[in-house]
């Protein structure tokens, strides 16, 4: 049986978001460290972080403000922090950043992927961006076409979707097609309307797949905005679907979890889900109205 030692952080807003984005970057990878400390002690392999984790979720807002708290990737400062934080850990790393392009005012939302030895992998970019009442993401987030990369890290397959992705099943099952084992989604998501899913969608893409899912929320209110409470409940989803650890509702909490990397192999041998599928049938899913 392999184990994979999987890690989830998620956090709070530090600091006020009256501050400039700068001075947030810093307190939040402050806060973020000691966590990252004993991530690297516990022996975790692979740690993921919750979206944009530098920024508070400022899309509620449609302020210009904010798009100075994009940096490149992976030539700003959170990536190269990781990438030394990566290899003085051997710990894969996976950092949500709001990245800024060479292109003025293109912006997307972004996830680095460093592997153990500090080597940058690659990005995903979200593919897909929400715009709707307090969630006004269009005006920050350029969409991503990241073609589904799946990254061959020193310990797993990997793949990312991010947030609002959730949502849109073929994502998930172009990930585990492209050969991922382990898919993390990072999120901003609150209580209301969608929290239900939380605990629905990703144990059922998890089982349609046969895959492994981190999932990973941050947690408290965001003033000025106020939209809601970021829920948490950071979770390790197995392939059969069934969620095996559980972070808090309301704490900064790192989650450490071993998973049995066997149990792919095992439930895709069982349900057959992949030998099955009928893609000659699907052409109208894709097409366009």
């Amino acid at each position: 049986m392999t184990t994979l030692r999987g890690g989830l952080i998620q956090m709070s807003l530090k600091g006020s978001a009256e501050s400039d984005p700068e001075t947030i970057r810093k307190t939040m990878i402050d806060a973020h460290l000691p966590l990252i400390e004993e991530a690297g002690k516990q022996g975790v392999q692979v740690l993921s972080f919750q979206e944009v984790f530098t920024q508070p979720y400022f899309c509620p807002s449609q302020d210009a403000k904010w798009y100075a708290a994009a940096e490149p990737v992976p030539d700003g400062p959170t990536v190269k922090l990781m990438q030394r934080l990566a290899a003085k850990h051997k710990m894969v790393i996976v950092a949500p950043i709001y990245e800024a392009t060479n292109v003025s005012g293109v912006y997307y939302n972004a996830a680095a992927v460093i592997d153990a030895d500090g080597t940058y992998l690659g990005k995903y970019r979200k593919t897909h961006i929400p715009q709707v009442a307090g969630f006004w993401e269009k005006f920050f987030f350029k969409p991503g076409s990241s073609n589904w990369p799946v990254f061959k890290t020193k310990y797993v397959k990997l793949g990312v979707y991010i947030c609002y992705d959730r949502h849109f099943p073929e994502g998930w099952r172009a990930l585990a097609l492209a050969g991922a084992d382990y898919i993390v989604n990072p999120s901003a998501t609150v209580a209301g309307l969608s929290e239900y899913l939380w605990k629905l969608e990703q144990p059922a893409a998890a089982a349609a797949n046969g895959c492994w899912i981190g999932a990973i929320n941050r947690v408290g209110k965001e003033a000025p905005w106020n939209i809601g409470e970021f829920y948490g409940q950071s979770y390790f989803v197995n392939p059969r679907g069934q969620i095996e650890k559980i972070a808090s509702r309301d704490k900064d909490e790192l989650i450490v979890h071993d998973m049995d990397m066997g149990m792919i192999k095992q439930v895709r041998d069982t349900w057959q889900f992949f030998r099955d599928r009928r893609p000659d049938t699907y052409q109208p899913l894709v097409a366009q109205e």
